[in-house]
């Protein structure tokens, strides 16, 4: 009897003292609200001046030093390219894409360039549990391939699906995306080379703060040019990369559905649980054991007694 009111001792006791680690790990996991570095660069896309001459694309691919595309930049056939009935995506041969988007009572398309846009609270980051991602206080969402284990998380958690992953190498597996140039130019001060490329100047770079306040003039200086709204400043909790567009954003590819919170917000509630079954279920296997253990031992006795 003794032995069992102290097995019983010892489950309450360890339910007890999961329960208050538990408590503990809740309130030392509540998210904060982080609004981005207060010097974060970004870049505004204008797509009313963009033409589709791909220099962007080039740029990037000799600054990433990427493979040689399987058609040059000069062929702009591959703005009719349709797979699994989708318009070009980012992969990981190339960092970033311009796509043509045909518009009815439009005279003329309108191109839109795709790349990472650098969340100012990355789902990447928030869906990592190995800390792959970094938010650097540049503005760039950088991606370390060491200590990436290849769950392909951040392929999910991205509301853009920006991420994509290397199956061409079976020994090097890793993530591939657009990194703004970070090592190579915007920690030395200098624009990404698709915007310095850029002929139209429908890439401007500059303190996000400040592209903010210059988008939005440039929707008040010319009225029913642009559609009233700057993608980016608050989709997903904001975006470093943010866009300016003569027609409706949905009719140039850009999911107005994306919602203004950080997705951080909507999985918070779930990640403060985790610790709790961290804690909770130890103990909750270590009671089950003990009452298996038990209930074989009783049986065992009961053997030896009958033998007796």
């Amino acid at each position: 009897m003794s032995n069992a009111i102290n097995r019983r001792r010892f489950l309450q006791g360890s339910l007890a003292g999961a329960a208050a680690a538990t408590v503990s790990l809740g309130k030392n996991t509540e998210a904060a609200t982080f609004e981005g570095y207060p010097d974060a660069m970004g870049v505004l896309v204008d797509l009313s001046r963009c033409v589709g001459c791909r220099s962007c694309e080039a740029a990037c691919n000799k600054e990433q030093k990427l493979p040689a595309p399987e058609k040059p930049f000069n062929d702009f056939s591959v703005f009719d390219e349709i797979h699994h009935g989708q318009k070009r995506r980012t992969d990981e041969t190339r960092y970033t894409i311009v796509n043509r988007y045909d518009i009815p009572g439009r005279e003329h398309p309108l191109f839109r360039k795709i790349q990472c846009n650098h969340c100012l609270e990355p789902a990447c980051l928030t869906s990592c549990f190995v800390n792959a991602y970094t938010k650097t206080p540049e503005g760039a969402v950088i991606y370390d391939s060491t200590v990436c284990v290849g769950c392909r998380t951040c392929m999910v958690a991205c509301p853009f699906y920006i991420p994509t992953f290397r199956y061409s190498s079976a020994f090097k597996p890793r993530i591939m995306k657009c990194v703004f140039c970070y090592d190579t130019r915007l920690t030395k001060g200098l624009p990404p080379a698709c915007v310095e490329s850029c002929p139209q100047e429908a890439l401007t770079f500059g303190r996000r703060t400040d592209l903010v306040a210059a988008g939005k003039q440039r929707i008040r200086e010319n009225p029913g040019t642009y559609v009233d709204h700057l993608y980016g400043e608050h989709e997903a909790g904001g975006t470093s990369w943010m866009y300016l567009s003569p027609a409706p954003f949905e009719q140039v590819g850009i999911d107005t559905t994306v919602p203004k919170e950080p997705i951080l917000n909507y999985v918070k509630d779930f990640l403060s649980i985790v610790p709790m079954v961290l804690t909770i279920w130890p103990a909750l296997f270590a009671g089950f054991h003990l009452l298996a253990t038990r209930k074989d031992k009783m049986a065992e006795q009961k053997k030896n007694e009958g033998e007796v």
